[in-house]
C-alpha cells in the first residue's frame, strides 16, 4: 500500500494541474471552470490510487484474481456524463462547449496518470492541453474566420425593391452563398448567407442598407 505522503502528493498534484487548466476555461466563464476540473483530475486520480491500490489485502489469496485497471477504467466512460453536461445545442444547429468536454476528459485522464505516479507524464499532457487551450486558439480563429457562415437578416416594408439591397451587395463584392426571401402580409424578410465575410466590411454594409427608407431592421449573426 501507499504511504500516506504519497497518497497526498498524487492528489495534491492532480489538484494543481487540474487547477490549471479549469483557470484557462474559468476566465472564458464557461459552467465547467477552475472547480469543476479540480474535482474531476482529483476524484479521478483518487479512483485510480484505490483501483491500483485498494484491494492489496485480498490479492494472492486461493481463487481471487483481480485486474487492477478495471476500476480505473470506468472514469474514461463515466466523464462522458460530466463532459455532456457542458454541451449547449443552440439555434441554427449551433454547439458550444466541445472544447470544454474535451477538457474534462483529458483532465480526468491526467488525474489516472498522476494516481498511478505518472507525474511526468500527467505535467506534460498539462502543458499541451494549455497550449492547445490558449495558445492555439487565436490562430485558430484566424484561419476558420475566411470559412464561418454568416447570416444578414434583413427586415423591409413590402414595397421594398429587393434589387436595390443586392446591388449594394454587389457594388460591395460580397460572395453571396445564398438567398432566402420570407414574404408576410406586413413585411418582407430577406436573409442572406456569406461564408468569410470581413467584419468592418460587413459594419460598412450594414450602414448603408439602414440608410434605405424601406428597411426596418438589420441584423448580422455568425
Amino acid at each position: 500500500m501507499l504511504a500516506w505522503d504519497e497518497i497526498l502528493i498524487r492528489l495534491i498534484t492532480a489538484s494543481i494541474l487540474g487547477a490549471f487548466i479549469g483557470l484557462e476555461r474559468e476566465r472564458k466563464t464557461w459552467s465547467a471552470g477552475m472547480r469543476t476540473h479540480m474535482l474531476v483530475c482529483v476524484g479521478s486520480c483518487l479512483i485510480m490510487i484505490v483501483s491500483a491500490f485498494g484491494f492489496q489485502d485480498i490479492l494472492g489469496k486461493e481463487n481471487i484474481t483481480l485486474d487492477p485497471s478495471r476500476i480505473a477504467a470506468q472514469v474514461v466512460s463515466g466523464i462522458g456524463f460530466i463532459g455532456a453536461g457542458t454541451i449547449l445545442f443552440q439555434k441554427q444547429g449551433t454547439v458550444k462547449g466541445l472544447t470544454t468536454a474535451a477538457g474534462l476528459w483529458t483532465v480526468a485522464g491526467i488525474g489516472l496518470a498522476t494516481g498511478g505516479g505518472l507525474y511526468i507524464t500527467a505535467i506534460m499532457t498539462t502543458g499541451i492541453v494549455l497550449i492547445i487551450l490558449w495558445i492555439l486558439q487565436p490562430i485558430e480563429k484566424k484561419y476558420i474566420r475566411h470559412f464561418v457562415r454568416q447570416t444578414l437578416r434583413i427586415t423591409t416594408d413590402i414595397d421594398s425593391k429587393e434589387v436595390d439591397i443586392l446591388n449594394i451587395l454587389n457594388e460591395n463584392e460580397f460572395n453571396i452563398e445564398g438567398l432566402n426571401l420570407i414574404k408576410s402580409d406586413e413585411t418582407h424578410i430577406l436573409e442572406i448567407n456569406f461564408e468569410g465575410a470581413n467584419p468592418e466590411k460587413m459594419a460598412l454594409l450594414i450602414d448603408q442598407l439602414r440608410k434605405l427608407d424601406s428597411i426596418k431592421e438589420v441584423n448580422w449573426s455568425q
